[in-house]
């Protein structure tokens, strides 16, 4: 139960104001709530699960700098993805391949590659060896953290007009990335 514990504070406290935070608040200004809270989760829990078991070996596959770079450019990519929107069918309604649910889900997978919550589930993976505490308090924290930015997503796009979110959202998503890729580089 410590493991538990443990891993869901401490992922909790090292969302906060972290960029897939901020990909939660984005997302919930375009999906309903539901269906980004269900994609994190979804997200989350693979991603913690692919850091429990094989996280630790993962820079002996795939360089630390190419990792970062593939982040940073998921990053732009999200940016530009913000500033263009969905393309629209005939009858106006979104147009998406994967759905939303399937979207934050992709989205969050590739964010926490490298990020600070994925390299923190994997010490606590070493730090407790225990399996399912590490895993689900790790992703739940992460969870209850991303929910906090959909509620204030949710909040936020009822309030503010949709162009300053859009525009905001992108910046923030570009910006990211640029600094994700400026660090890959000058490391």
């Amino acid at each position: 139960m410590i493991s538990f514990f443990s891993s869901l504070i401490l992922i909790f406290i090292a969302e906060l104001g972290d960029k897939t935070q901020l990909l939660a608040l984005s997302f919930a200004t375009k999906y309903k709530p539901v269906k980004v809270l269900t994609g994190v989760f979804i997200g989350t829990l693979v991603v913690h699960l692919f850091s429990v078991v094989i996280g630790e070996k993962l820079t002996s596959f795939i360089p630390e700098f190419i990792l970062r770079l593939i982040i940073g450019l998921s990053f732009v990519g999200f940016g530009i993805w913000t500033l263009k929107g969905d393309s629209c069918d005939e009858n106006n309604q979104k147009v998406n391949k994967f759905g939303p649910v399937m979207t934050v889900a992709i989205a969050f997978f590739l964010a926490e590659l490298g990020d600070k919550t994925q390299l923190a589930t994997i010490s606590l993976a070493a730090k407790y060896r225990s399996f399912i505490g590490v895993w689900l308090g790790s992703s739940l924290g992460m969870v209850f953290s991303d929910g906090l930015a959909i509620i204030v997503g949710v909040v936020a796009g009822k309030k503010i007009p949709e162009k300053i979110i859009k525009y905001v959202s992108a910046s923030i998503f570009i910006l990211f990335g640029a600094l994700i890729i400026i660090e890959a580089l000058t490391k």
